[in-house]
């Protein structure tokens, strides 16, 4: 089953409704049926190490299934029922799949992002009551395991902690010499127990029966590299949906994917690995880190040659970074290469297929809806920059504010993208009751905060986000012309452009870019190839600043955030030294009801004087604590 265009899309939604869909049930039924169709086929390979010829796990559908299994009877032996949470706090590994899978089926999992601070891991803990942790044991080079003791500290409702030690991936000398150099851990006032030692007293049949309904099985939170981050909550039916659409329309059990992504994110996990868990694909895993580990885009192609990867799995900011590699491997098993988690410039799409001769189709999804939304269609025509046709069940608006109140826009008019579909879990978003207040249009439509457009054939188009635009004495700038143009420059790996503080327009557009290794370019260059590329006069930046490298999220997107923390840092503190007062921005923070909040360190300056130097700016500040 697939499509190559919108007519093709709605035969398939009009055969049948999707409630008469022969789709499973449960996770577990999904996951038997495929252990019991293809027993011997790879089921998950993951690599500790990044080298081409480094050793690797890799488990069939018949381990996968029945170590699945024990670790939902572990759970369940730890009092962890259908409404109780399991939370995984890993990096890639075999590990991190198996409790994935397991906690959805004992109870509801909690993928929880390593990289967070403790404060955050705590916060999440406490917001989902989580009961179990699953973990690292105290390893060298990361601190996974310090931070979630100390979160645990924070978290009372966490009774057991299972640690994972990743040092049985590893071959002598190099295994001989990590329990001689681990970190001492200062662990919590929970029960600490080895993962894979309480796993193998534990039955590879499940001791409790499988019910078969639909209920909330996984909580993944959004965001949270800064602040507090939210905790959405998905089903078992929006789950086996996002499944569907890449278990029948997009693989089969024939394919092996590249997916050096995070399981900690739903673009991983329900896009790539539930689809392979609905077809029988075999989906690899190249270090904990993914894109992130030591020496992954060294040996990138290389590994699509090893496996003979069929699909790779990407984000714009690691196909730049792979651009700045050779294509030294064979790569003719690759058939496409998916895009997600943000728009891809033209220019970058270029390069890669110029270079790798892999066509890229670009996709959409946003955690609210579990996932999946939109895709170009594999066999179909691919409209470079759009993010394809809506999937099948997937019902999208365009909705644009008007004096009247909210209206669909029409083809071509660019509005807020709002959509329904079996992953929308309507009215019950998120955890916490307050933050779905205002979440959908008409009660049916969730809006997602992104702004696009649908052409004439059906293709969505992603135009920025709302939260994103650039407001310049109110007219409206998208910060995506200006990347496109800067990443037109030979010398621009990454660019991400945003409204710095501006005391007579409220905003001015400015951008931070990332050079391609070796590249020489000044910010002036840059400057006056922004002129000639950014043909809206107003939305030419009026900073270009070149930074070592761009603070970016686990799966890839330049963080913005962290980039307006550093206008917002500059631009006050240009204002007070130009005002003669030696206060300083020494950080920015987060506020939950104000917003960024410039943190200023008085030395010695008048209240007063500073008050009158930063009023013109929106921003508030306040004084350092």
């Amino acid at each position: 089953m697939s499509f190559a265009n919108r007519a093709d899309r709605d035969a398939i939604e009009n055969e049948m409704p999707w409630s008469r869909r022969d789709v499973p049930v449960t996770l577990h039924q999904m996951l038997s049926r495929t252990a019991r169709n293809f027993p011997e086929y790879n089921a998950t390979s993951f690599q500790l190490l990044s080298g081409p010829q480094d050793k690797a796990e890799t488990l069939t559908w018949r381990d996968l299934l029945a170590r699945v299994n024990q670790a939902a009877n572990l759970f369940r032996s730890l009092g962890v029922g259908e409404k109780d949470v399991v939370a995984c706090v890993l990096p890639n590994c075999s590990e991190a799949g198996i409790t994935i899978l397991a906690g959805a089926v004992a109870g509801i999992v909690n993928p929880i992002n390593p990289l967070l601070d403790q404060e955050q891991i705590a916060s999440i803990l406490r917001e989902t009551g989580a009961k179990v942790v699953v973990t690292l044991k105290a390893f060298p080079k990361t601190d996974v395991a310090q931070k979630t003791a100390a979160a645990i500290a924070g978290a009372p409702g966490v009774k057991t902690v299972l640690e994972v030690d990743l040092n049985r991936y590893l071959t002598p000398p190099k295994s001989w010499l990590v329990p001689l150099i681990r970190p001492k851990l200062q662990r919590a006032t929970a029960s600490y127990k080895d993962f894979n030692a309480e796993l193998a007293r534990q039955p590879t049949e499940l001791t409790f029966a499988d019910e078969a309904q639909d209920r909330v099985a996984f909580h993944f939170h959004t965001g949270g590299t800064t602040g507090m981050p939210k905790v959405a909550q998905h089903t078992y039916g929006g789950v086996i949906y996002n499944a569907w659409i890449g278990g029948e329309l997009l693989l089969s059990a024939e394919d092996n994917i590249m997916c050096p992504l995070p399981l900690f994110h739903v673009f991983a996990c329900h896009v790539i690995f539930m689809a392979a868990v609905y077809c029988g694909a075999h989906v690899v895993f190249p270090t904990p880190a993914g894109y992130r580990g030591d020496g992954v885009f060294d040996n990138f192609w290389k590994l699509n040659e090893r496996w003979k990867i069929s699909f790779i799995i990407t984000v714009p900011t690691a196909i730049a970074a792979s651009m700045q590699r050779p294509v030294d491997a064979d790569l003719s098993t690759v058939k496409k290469a998916f895009s997600g988690s943000a728009p891809l410039p033209l220019e970058l799409f270029k390069r890669f297929e110029k270079a790798s001769g892999v066509t890229i189709i670009e996709g959409y999804g946003l955690t609210e809806a579990t996932c999946l939304v939109a895709c170009n269609p594999v066999e179909g025509v691919k409209k470079i920059g759009s993010v394809g046709i809506p999937f099948p069940y997937t019902d999208v608006k365009i909705i644009k504010s008007t004096e009247t109140g909210p209206v669909e826009a029409d083809v071509d008019q660019i509005g807020e993208i709002c959509l329904t579909n079996p992953g929308v879990n309507s009215g019950s978003v998120y955890t916490e009751a307050e933050k779905n207040r205002d979440l959908f249009h008409d009660g049916i439509y969730l809006r997602t905060g992104d702004l696009g457009r649908i052409d004439p054939d059906g293709y969505l188009w992603i135009t920025g986000r709302a939260k994103d635009l650039i407001i310049r004495g109110g007219h409206n700038i998208d910060p995506a012309e200006i990347e496109e143009a800067l990443l037109q420059h030979e010398a621009v790996a990454f660019a991400g452009a945003i409204g710095q503080p501006d005391a007579h327009s409220g905003e001015l557009p400015c951008a931070y870019v990332e050079l391609v290794h070796g590249a020489v370019v000044t910010p002036g260059d840059l400057m006056e190839h922004c002129k000639a590329h950014v043909h809206e006069r107003a939305a030419q930046p009026k900073h270009v600043e070149i930074m070592a490298e761009l603070p970016k999220t686990a799966v890839g997107k330049v963080f913005k955030p962290a980039l307006r923390k550093l206008a917002i840092t500059r631009v006050y503190n240009d204002a007070l030294e130009t005002a003669g007062l030696a206060a300083r921005v020494v950080s920015v923070i987060d506020d939950k009801k104000r917003g960024l909040v410039a943190q200023l360190r008085r030395n010695g300056s008048d209240e007063g004087a500073v008050a009158q130097a930063l009023s013109d700016f929106t921003r508030p500040w306040d004084w350092e604590a």
